[in-house]
């Protein structure tokens, strides 16, 4: 007999009901059997209501030299108020804010003010402001949206991009009074008394107010600003909502890292947080070995609910959770589910993960979904246990699919109310974006799990752009292929990109995980140069060549060589983003003499081989 649900065993999952019809062109539409429910108007208004509800709950914890600083909904609504009347008076309500810090405290509330009187809030990755040499593509972004207010928590580690982003009707706000002309203390403009302009423009903010710019596409060009309107927040809140009972039930509690400069950190979850009256602490921490113990730091103190990361995030995570049994005790003791984005994730984690929340008596599930920053962002759900890490389940409530043929593969394509109205100030790229019948063009490749059965859901079959043909004809699906490698590496390379355009065989640059490469060498030089020349290293390549390629099928599928890289990819010459997700294209550019030493006959003795038979 099924246990009833309660709070204590709430519904984690809706049932997936899918409606699949084959088209004259040889598409594919597919659809939820499940009508989308109405949803609210703006973002501010979940927030007003749910301060309204639960004032003294915490909204927001962030960490201090001294501990958790917190925030309640109440008090917040508090604060919101007097920074919207701020940039009311002082006539900037009606033009962007651009945030160029970091996840905090100041930068949720300002962003909550920009939605109370519809001035969109514009965040930007703090690597374009504080890792770039130059700052050609920040400008670029301000000169794109030109924003009347620019938020910075640390005036000094910020002075070189806020000197590159001054500009006639720019004013900067931040921590502390500041004499400087067009400078304003964020405590100064929270503490305005509100009045009755407030409640007025917040009326006037609805479904169709532009609530955020998030950039996208920097990496490979100028920076696109992908429109995000407030009924694309809203409605994807409540598809989410809608196959995650649970959240209805049981109030979201976070601890997340996950920049809000991207829609993953910023619209999926953060904003999960406001529709569901939840808590969201604020993780210090970061995917990259010298933040992990933040991130270990804060889990011993907070107990998620639902918990979100990325591949990279979770590749050193599960290592430290496997070590230390007590805080994976912890860490699962609330969890209802474990959740991975952005980037493909190497099933061999996916059964790690598992399998330690089952040693520590808890069988937590793992899932995914698929979206884009145009989708606000998701555009499906794996809303069941699915077992596999590539299944990025069936459309939400209200978003239609469309699988079109492209090549020998097949491209995702989205229409629905979280769906971008297009790209801020650039009609050639919005309308490219879009195809005959409104559906948004993703370039993702997708195909169905079983072809007979559509609620079994969708499988990601990589990126179209990124596949390369061999010589032999076959085409190499890198999506797939990547992730294979990494996995079949235990955990020992962090990421690669494949090479072999048209040529015998796939080769691959890598870079590797430095604390699994510390581990096998034992003491010594932790350089990455010292690391990936030591023959235990180096024979530890051997083997993960070795696992991939004894039981693949073909030579598409296998990987011959493989070159370590001791430098990390760059943010300015676009080869990674902060989220670490690298860009094969940039990299392979950039790199060019690389993959000549990787490819040329004979090759160098740093160029690690396989040879079948």
């Amino acid at each position: 007999m099924p246990a009833v649900p309660s709070p204590a065993n709430p519904v984690l999952f809706s049932p997936p009901r899918v409606l699949a019809e084959a088209r004259p062109d040889g598409s594919r539409w597919l659809r939820s059997a499940t009508p989308l429910r109405s949803y609210a108007r703006s973002v501010g208004a979940l927030f007003r209501a749910g301060a309204a509800s639960w004032p003294d709950r915490v909204l927001a914890g962030q960490r201090g030299a001294t501990g958790w600083r917190t925030v309640t909904w109440g008090a917040a609504r508090e604060a919101v108020d007097g920074l919207a009347q701020a940039l009311v008076d002082r006539g900037l309500a009606d033009r962007p804010v651009m945030i160029l810090s970091g996840n905090s405290v100041e930068h949720l509330l300002l962003t909550l003010a920009g939605h109370a009187v519809g001035a969109p809030v514009a965040p930007v990755s703090t690597a374009y402001s504080l890792l770039s040499r130059d700052h050609d593509k920040l400008r670029a972004m301000a000169d794109l949206v030109d924003p009347g207010l620019i938020f910075v928590d640390d005036r000094d580690a910020y002075g070189p991009a806020l000197e590159a982003l001054r500009g006639p009707g720019r004013v900067v706000a931040g921590p502390g009074p500041s004499g400087e002309p067009q400078s304003l203390g964020f405590d100064e403009l929270a503490a305005t008394r509100p009045g009755a302009a407030v409640a007025e423009r917040a009326a006037g903010v609805g479904p169709d107010t532009v609530a955020k710019y998030l950039f996208t596409s920097g990496s490979t060009g100028r920076p696109k600003a992908v429109i995000n309107t407030h009924r694309m927040l809203c409605s994807n809140q409540q598809m989410m909502r809608q196959v995650w009972p649970f959240l209805a039930e049981e109030p979201p509690v976070l601890l997340d890292w996950l920049p809000w400069s991207h829609t993953f950190g910023g619209n999926h979850n953060l904003n999960m947080v406001l529709a569901n009256g939840g808590t969201v602490w604020i993780d210090d921490g970061r995917p990259a070995p010298a933040l992990l113990e933040r991130t270990l730091r804060n889990l011993a103190e907070v107990s998620p609910t639902i918990y979100f990361n990325v591949p990279a995030g979770y590749a050193l995570l599960v290592p430290a959770l496997e070590r230390d049994r007590e805080l994976a005790r912890r860490f699962f003791s609330r969890l209802r589910l474990v959740f991975f984005a952005a980037s493909a994730l190497p099933q061999g984690l996916w059964d790690r993960i598992e399998a330690l929340s089952s040693s520590v008596g808890r069988s937590v599930p793992m899932t995914t979904s698929w979206g884009a920053t145009e989708t606000a962002p998701a555009g499906t759900s794996a809303h069941y246990r699915s077992g596999r890490a590539d299944c990025i389940g069936v459309p939400l409530p209200g978003v239609e699919i469309k699988l079109v043929p492209v090549g020998d593969k097949t491209e995702l394509r989205t229409r629905g109310p979280n769906v971008t109205p297009g790209y801020h100030r650039d009609p050639d790229r919005t309308r490219a974006a879009f195809d005959e019948d409104g559906f948004h063009r993703s370039g993702d490749a997708v195909c169905l799990v079983d072809p007979a059965d559509p609620t079994a859901g969708l499988r990601f079959n990589g990126r179209i752009a990124e596949d390369f043909k061999l010589a032999t004809g076959t085409w190499v699906s890198v999506g797939t292929l990547r992730p294979a490698l990494v996995d079949a590496s235990d955990g020992l390379l962090q990421d690669a990109v494949l090479v072999g355009h048209d040529g015998p065989y796939v080769a691959a640059l890598a870079w590797l995980n430095g604390a699994q490469a510390r581990a096998l060498a034992g003491p010594g030089d932790g350089d990455p140069s010292a690391l990936q020349a030591l023959p235990a290293v180096r024979r530890a390549c051997q083997r993960a060549l070795y696992r991939l390629n004894r039981g693949a099928e073909g030579t598409s599928q296998q990987v011959r060589r493989l070159l370590l890289v001791a430098e990390l990819p760059s943010l300015d010459d676009g080869e990674i983003t902060d989220k670490g997700y690298v860009n094969q294209r940039a990299v392979l550019d950039r790199r060019a003499a690389l993959v000549a030493r990787l490819l040329a006959d004979p090759p160098d003795g740093d160029v690690i081989c396989w040879e079948a038979g």
